[in-house]
């Protein structure tokens, strides 16, 4: 693996790099899921203000992105890798006591774009396979009807295709879940590290289930804190989004990074 170029474009006096990377990426005790909440958290803390408007800023886009007629979600997911990319990026100047800045956010379309996109790519067609297998158990024109958001069109096949649907969800979330956790910590190893689309998302579905039991401690605690995110009003997301995004990063510093030298 070649050294990683600068975090971005340009010359930075201050450019800490990035972390070393462990390939393959390590197997972790099931505790350090609760590791990742925590310094995640920390990230989160060191620029608050920034990472809500990043969140806005996210919201914005997926919202325009999804207004596009027929094509809008999947543009959304062409484009979230290049996003979380970048975000990467912002993750690693807060550890190293940078800033985190909007131009973060957007490095992801200035910095291995290439691979990035790949990534998105390789996701959306993964997502178009499992639309088409839900196709197979409800059939076409139910399936035309829901992407459209056809309401009329859905309630009126719903009795005949309730079963099917059933079925057919399940079958497609126990697929969906490699297809996440191929994505999981991808864009992070592109920005970073400058490894290619495929080999990225290799490595992601291999660290992911590689450690499945943090995984699953880090999801349920992140489950429990969505709940307790959504009961004042739903004002707790403002927090509970940033920290979903952090703990990507801070997850992947534990599964394929040593320590940063001088570390505690």
């Amino acid at each position: 693996m070649s050294a990683p170029g600068p975090l971005l474009p340009g010359p930075a006096a201050n450019d800490p790099g990035s972390p070393t990377l462990v390939m393959p990426g390590r197997r972790v005790r099931a505790g350090a899921g609760i590791d990742w909440v925590g310094d995640g958290w920390r990230l989160v803390r060191k620029s608050t203000l920034m990472w809500i408007v990043f969140l806005v800023v996210l919201f914005l886009v997926h919202v325009g992105l999804t207004l596009v007629p027929l094509v809008g979600i999947w543009l959304d997911n062409l484009v979230s890798p290049i996003l979380l990319g970048g975000i990467a990026l912002g993750c690693r100047s807060l550890e190293t006591d940078g800033e985190l800045e909007l131009e973060h956010l957007l490095a992801g379309f200035r910095r291995n774009t290439g691979p990035l996109f790949a990534i998105g790519l390789i996701y959306t067609a993964g997502q178009l396979v499992l639309v088409g297998i839900l196709a197979l158990f409800v059939g076409g024109a139910f399936m035309m009807a829901l992407l459209r958001g056809d309401e009329a069109a859905i309630m009126n096949a719903v009795p005949e295709s309730l079963i099917a649907l059933l079925l057919g969800v399940l079958v497609v979330a126990a697929l969906a879940l490699p297809l996440v956790a191929a994505m999981w910590f991808a864009p992070t190893l592109a920005m970073l590290h400058d490894v290619p689309a495929l080999p990225a998302m290799r490595e992601s579905l291999a660290a992911s289930f590689r450690n499945f039991l943090p995984m699953l401690v880090y999801g349920l605690a992140m489950l429990a804190l969505l709940v307790v995110a959504l009961v004042p009003l739903g004002l707790g997301l403002f927090l509970w989004a940033p920290l979903l995004l952090a703990t990507v990063y801070t997850s992947y510093r534990s599964i394929f990074t040593e320590p940063d030298a001088g570390a505690d």
